[in-house]
């Protein structure tokens, strides 16, 4: 199993709008991606931070959405929305359940 992070800043008068837009267009998305595992977004409201969390069958199948452009399409989706540039990371899962 692997993990994509992404570290985003919102606009703070702009986190509900992408908290929808994250429910109802960016997890439908994922969950169409082979290999994809499940999506989560965690935000702060006082800060703006927010970190999606997707997990992947294989870190192959991570990458292979980020070539094929799926990952940059739904970053597109808040476009005008963030205050500084999307960090992305990727780690092994070590321990699941």
């Amino acid at each position: 199993m692997y993990a994509r992070l992404t570290t985003v800043y919102v606009k703070l008068d702009k986190i509900d709008e992408a908290i929808k837009i994250y429910k109802e267009d960016v997890i439908p998305a994922a969950e169409a991606q082979h290999g994809c595992r499940g999506c989560y977004l965690l935000t702060d409201r006082k800060t703006g931070k927010g970190i999606a969390l997707t997990m992947w069958e294989t870190k192959h199948d991570a990458n292979v959405s980020e070539q094929s452009g799926y990952y940059q399409a739904q970053i597109s989706r808040f476009k005008g929305m963030f205050v500084a540039k999307p960090v992305n990371e990727g780690y092994d899962v070590s321990v699941q359940p």
